[in-house]
C-alpha cells in the first residue's frame, strides 16, 4: 500500500510540474475547445499573451480532425505582439501600438519574398506596393494599393511601404481586423476601394509577418522559419482563424 501511495505521489507531482512548466500558460488547458468564436473553422492559430501590459506571447496551431478533436501540429512557437500591449479589437485605436484581442479570419498572404508554397492567394510585393492607412479616405482605409500612382486618393505618408520591411515582411499572413467589405479595382484611379469602409479610427495593417528585432506596432510576428510553416500549412478550405488574447482571457476573445 505505501509502494502504491508513494506511486501516486509522484505521478500526482509529475502532472503539477507539466501544467505548471515555464512556458505553458494555465489558459492553455483545454483549447482549443474552450474558445468562443471558431464557427466552422478547422484551422487555429492561437496567440496566447503573458498579460494585457506584455509584448511577449506564444502562438500554437491546431487542426480539427474528421472526428471533431482538435490536435496542435507544430510546438509552441515565441511570439512578439504591440509595443503597447493587448486592447480588445472593439476599443482599439490607431497609431497606439497594442494588438486587438478577439478572434480573425486569415484569407491572404504576401510577402518581399516569391510564395513559400502557401495555399493562400499569395502576392509577392515591390518597391510600389503599399497597404493605405489614410483615415482622409475612407473607401481606400486598411487596403493593399498596388502602386503609389498619381491618381491615388490616400497619401503615401499615411501607408506602409511594403517592401521597406524586408525582414519583417519577407512573408506574411493578413488578419482581418477591421477590414472593409465590397471591394472592387477602380480603373480610373489604379487603386481598391471598398464600398463598405473600415472604421478609420481602429487602425490598418494587423498582420501574422516574420520578426523583427523586438516588439511590433500591433502586429504579431514569429520567426521567418516559423511564419513559412504556417503559411504551407494554411489552407483556404479549411476556414483558418486566428484567436488572439491574453491568456487569461483567451476564451472570452
Amino acid at each position: 500500500m505505501r509502494r502504491l501511495a508513494g506511486v501516486l505521489a509522484s505521478l500526482v507531482a509529475f502532472l503539477i510540474a507539466v501544467v505548471l512548466m515555464p512556458g505553458v500558460p494555465a489558459a492553455a488547458a483545454g483549447l482549443p475547445a474552450g474558445l468562443s468564436h471558431v464557427g466552422n473553422a478547422k484551422q487555429l492559430i492561437v496567440v496566447s499573451g503573458r498579460s494585457w501590459k506584455s509584448t511577449y506571447a506564444t502562438v500554437r496551431a491546431y487542426q480539427r480532425g474528421t472526428n471533431g478533436k482538435w490536435t496542435q501540429v507544430f510546438g509552441s512557437m515565441s511570439a512578439r505582439i504591440g509595443y503597447g500591449g493587448w486592447v480588445w479589437a472593439s476599443k482599439r485605436v490607431q497609431d497606439t501600438g497594442k494588438t486587438p484581442a478577439g478572434t480573425f479570419t486569415i484569407t491572404q498572404a504576401f510577402g518581399v519574398r516569391a510564395d513559400p508554397g502557401t495555399a493562400l492567394p499569395y502576392r509577392k510585393v515591390d518597391g510600389n506596393d503599399y497597404w493605405a492607412g489614410d483615415n482622409r479616405d475612407a473607401k481606400t482605409y486598411n487596403l493593399f494599393q498596388p502602386s503609389a500612382s498619381a491618381k491615388r486618393t490616400w497619401r503615401v505618408s499615411q501607408a506602409e511601404r511594403l517592401a521597406a520591411y524586408p525582414k519583417q515582411y519577407a512573408h506574411a499572413a493578413v488578419i482581418n481586423f477591421n477590414k472593409p467589405s465590397g471591394v472592387r479595382w477602380d480603373a480610373k484611379r489604379k487603386q481598391y476601394v471598398a464600398s463598405k469602409p473600415a472604421n478609420t479610427k481602429r487602425g490598418s495593417a494587423i498582420f501574422l509577418h516574420a520578426s523583427g528585432k523586438g516588439s511590433t506596432a500591433g502586429c504579431v510576428s514569429v520567426s521567418r522559419a516559423n511564419m513559412v510553416r504556417l503559411l504551407k500549412w494554411l489552407k483556404p478550405s479549411k476556414k483558418p482563424r486566428i484567436v488572439m488574447a491574453p491568456s487569461s482571457d483567451l476564451k472570452r476573445a
